[in-house]
Order: C-alpha cells, then sequence, then structure tokens
C-alpha cells in the first residue's frame, strides 16, 4: 500500500479516482424472483464504538463507512453481546453465546476450550446452498487450543488470519509466539494486520468472482482493538510528530504521541479496507448481488460511546449498541434508516431465510427479511443481551447483579425508543413492566455453562504458548 501524506492523498483513490458510488436499486416484490443467490460478506470491527464513525458525528475519518451509509440500510439499533467472543459465537450460529458457555467471557491464549462441534455454523449450512468458497478473513477467537474448534472444522473452506485475540499488528505475535496462519498452516506474510487482512480479502474476492458459485467472505477486522498501534502514514493524517516522544511505555512500535490519535488511525486504516473490498466488489461485477454487512463486535474500550451510556463490558447501550450498515443493492432498498431491533443472533436466521435454506438449528435469533424488504415495518419481539439485560422495540430492562461492572443500585427499566441515552430508570413507575421483562431473562440467565468459566487471568502464569499456535490436538 502506498504512503499518504495528507487526507485527500489517503482517500482519492477509494472515493472520487475510484468512481465508487453506492447507487441503490428498488425492494424486488419477491425474493423467489431472484435468478443468483447473493454472496456474503460480512465485515467485523474490534471495539469500534457507536461514535467511532463519521456519520455519527465522529471527528475520526472514515469516508468509506460514511460514504456506504448514505445508500445502504442503516440499522440504527442494532445490537450485540458487550464482549467479542460470545458475539462472534452467535453471529456464527444464530444463537445466545451462553448456551455454548461464553456469556461474558472471551476465550484467552491460555484456555483450553472453544465452541464445541455439535453447533452448527453459518458456513456449514451454506454449503448446502451451494457455496463452493466459505472464507474467513481475521480473527477467529472461537477456540484455539484443538483442532476442533479450528474454523476449518466449522463449515469454512479457507482461513487467513489468527486464531487469538489481541495479536501484535506487525510482528502478528500473540504471548510471543506467531499467531498468522494459512489454513492449517503457518504464514510468514510481513505487514500490518489490517492492511494483510485487506490484501487477503480482495484476492479472494478476485478468485471466487471468476467463477459461477455465490460466495462467503467474512472479514474479521481486529482493528481498533489493543495493542493500539498504527502506520506512520495514517498517524501523520492526525497531526503526529515524528520528533515528539510516542505515548506509552516498553515497546512502542506503531505509536504515536497519542492514545487519542493512534486510536483514529487504526479506525482509518480498516475504513481505507473496506472501501478497497467494496471496490473490487463493484469492479468484478458482484457488488449488486452481495448481501454486504458491517458492525462491531461489542462497544468500545478505547474509543468513543458518542451520546450512548457505558462501553465495552456493559449491557447499557454503549457496550451493546453498535453502528451497523447493511447493503444489497440488487434487492434491498437503500438509503433509509431502520430502528427494528435486531443483532448479532439475527444475521444466520435472516440471510438462510433469504437463501430459504431450512436449518435443524434452533435458533434464538429471527429473520429480518419481512421488515429489511418493507413487507412489515417491525417485528415485535425481545432481544435477551445477557447478564439480566433485555430490549425490545420499546422497552430495556437490566437486573441488578448479574454484572458486577455496571454497579447498579436497583433494576433498570428504560423506555429506550424514547430514552436512548438510559437517562431515566422508570422501574418504580412501571413495575408490571419491569416483572414481565424480568420473567423473561430468568430462563436465559439460568442456562448453566457446560464447563467452569474462570477469571481471564487464570491460568496465565506459568503458560507457554505452542510454537507458532500450531496445535495435534484433535
Amino acid at each position: 500500500m502506498k504512503s499518504s501524506t495528507n487526507f485527500n492523498k489517503a482517500w482519492g483513490f477509494t472515493l472520487a479516482a475510484a468512481g465508487v458510488t453506492f447507487a441503490s436499486a428498488g425492494c424486488a416484490e419477491s425474493f423467489a424472483d431472484v435468478k443468483e443467490k447473493p454472496n456474503v460478506v460480512i465485515i467485523l470491527a474490534d471495539d469500534l464504538g457507536w461514535g467511532d464513525v463519521g456519520y455519527h458525528g465522529s471527528k475520526i475519518m472514515t469516508p468509506n463507512l460514511d460514504l456506504l451509509a448514505e445508500s445502504a440500510i442503516r440499522l440504527n439499533r442494532f445490537y450485540v453481546a458487550p464482549v467479542s467472543t460470545p458475539t462472534r459465537a452467535g453471529m456464527l450460529t444464530g444463537r445466545y453465546p451462553n448456551r455454548m458457555g461464553v456469556r461474558h467471557v472471551v476465550i484467552p491464549p491460555w484456555r483450553d476450550y472453544g465452541i464445541e462441534p455439535e453447533e452448527i455454523f453459518l458456513p456449514q449450512e451454506l454449503e448446502k446452498a451451494g457455496y463452493k468458497h466459505r472464507a474467513i478473513i481475521g480473527k477467529w477467537h472461537l477456540g484455539h487450543s484443538r483442532k476442533k474448534y479450528y474454523p476449518l472444522n466449522k463449515g469454512f473452506t479457507h482461513f487467513y488470519g489468527h486464531l487469538n485475540g489481541a495479536i501484535d499488528f506487525f510482528s502478528l505475535e500473540r504471548e510471543g509466539e506467531l499467531d498468522w496462519h494459512n489454513d492449517w498452516e503457518s504464514s510468514y506474510d510481513k505487514g500490518y494486520s489490517t492492511d494483510l487482512i485487506t490484501e487477503h480479502a480482495v484476492k479472494c474476492i478476485n478468485e471466487y468472482a471468476k467463477e459461477d458459485n455465490p460466495f462467503f467472505i467474512y472479514v474479521a477486522y481486529n482493528a481498533p482493538h489493543t495493542p493500539l498501534q498504527a502506520k506512520d502514514e495514517d498517524l501523520k493524517l492526525y497531526g503526529f510528530d515524528l520528533s515528539k516522544p510516542r505515548f506509552g511505555k516498553g515497546d512502542k512500535t506503531g505509536r504515536g504521541n497519542t492514545q487519542e490519535q493512534t486510536f483514529a488511525a487504526m479506525v482509518t486504516c480498516m475504513d481505507r479496507g473496506i472501501g478497497e473490498i467494496i471496490k473490487k466488489l463493484k469492479d468484478a461485477g458482484e457488488f449488486d448481488n452481495t448481501i454486504f454487512l458491517f458492525f462491531s463486535d461489542n462497544g468500545p474500550d478505547v474509543g468513543s460511546s458518542g451520546e450512548l451510556r457505558g462501553r465495552k463490558f456493559l449491557e447499557f447501550e454503549g457496550g451493546v449498541r453498535v453502528p451497523a450498515l447493511l447493503s444489497w443493492p440488487a434487492q434491498l432498498k437503500g438509503g433509509r434508516t431502520i430502528n427494528q431491533v435486531t443483532g448479532y443472533v439475527d444475521v444466520m436466521p435472516t440471510v438462510l431465510d433469504v437463501l430459504n435454506v431450512k436449518s435443524k438449528a434452533q435458533f434464538d435469533g429471527v429473520s429480518m427479511l419481512p421488515v429489511l424488504s418493507g413487507k412489515k415495518e417491525s417485528i415485535d419481539r425481545n432481544l435477551y443481551l445477557g447478564s439480566g439485560a433485555v430490549v425490545s422495540n420499546e422497552w430495556k430492562f437490566i437486573e441488578k447483579g448479574h454484572n458486577e461492572k455496571m454497579k447498579m443500585e436497583s433494576d433498570m427499566l428504560f423506555k429506550i425508543n424514547e430514552d436512548p441515552f438510559e437517562k431515566n430508570n422508570l422501574i418504580k413507575t412501571h413495575k408490571e413492566k419491569a416483572a414481565e421483562l424480568k420473567k423473561y431473562v430468568k430462563p436465559y440467565d439460568a442456562i448453566e455453562p457446560p464447563r467452569p468459566l474462570p477469571d481471564y487471568a487464570v491460568g496465565r502464569e506459568g503458560f507457554k504458548p505452542p510454537k507458532e499456535w500450531k496445535v495435534t490436538e484433535e
């Protein structure tokens, strides 16, 4: 990737100079009339907050997402889990992650478990629908200690990226060992992980588009998750001064003068990559008939929730409500905002509904196709957020005591469609509604994990990772 010294130069090739537009067609009357099955491209950001994109008022430069937001469907109330692993598990299975033993935890490097083989993953069902190529590019984070947890045993035909979270963006290491893979083998590609992910996604699109089969590509960026590391050329877009000290202690590789500057540079680099992926889809004549979904795995750790309350790890809106865009120009009218409550567990049921694929999986999510297609204005449903929390189109309830980080003095009830910033707790004036929602979350909260869930750091002391994160255990 060529160096950039200013904003216009950095973005000219992905916007005006490339002639990229996102014109949307009108909504088709019947999905049965679709002659070609759509490609499915899901792009997942890592720890990107509600307030970290330009179209939500951020000062961070995200021109490709901003342009897409003008013509795509803005999923204004798209919910996820408040941490990484649960969101990824729920998105790929359509089921609440606590059923898989990952309610409020991620899988750290020193943990020996993952999502079990009996769970049915989206790419396994897409294989039945004729999707020959089903690739995951980027961050897995659903189990690394045994081969049975690996993406190539979950229906994916290709894996390029890393198994753990929080890898070094430049060395591609976690716990001092290379964690970068091409299918079953180690990859020794050199570069900045965001760029490598983008480049490989573009390469796969170029290859898959030459065939008649529809394809599925899941692009899971590790940006802008910590460690905060950016390329100098992106840091310069935010005033980075080489003559001044870089922030932080220890290894300063990729750090700028400030934490905020470095985070912004990471987001901008990812946005550029998303623009390149869209451009390649358009150049290949595939964009119009591609279901293109973008969202973040949880709220911000370093970034901004905007005006929303809370952040990562919390069930307040800032932790679980994320920027999300959906585009399928061939079949869905864009340039509109949907306020329907939807989220990560709805992705698989919706995609399979589009394709008329019948699954044996028992979904917690529901298909949003009736709302997306305009056949229904809304769907009345409750969406369990984990840890005693549930949200509907109108209400949100959070039970005290489930998440110690919340530091709540009482149960909370919000008229969330009127109070998105969660300022007015109505628990005392709407006791019947609170009791109804409390009853709803009780069976989900009661689900016992199949294994103990120790705190994140348990097992870290004395842990030695396998060489290049390659395991032999099945």
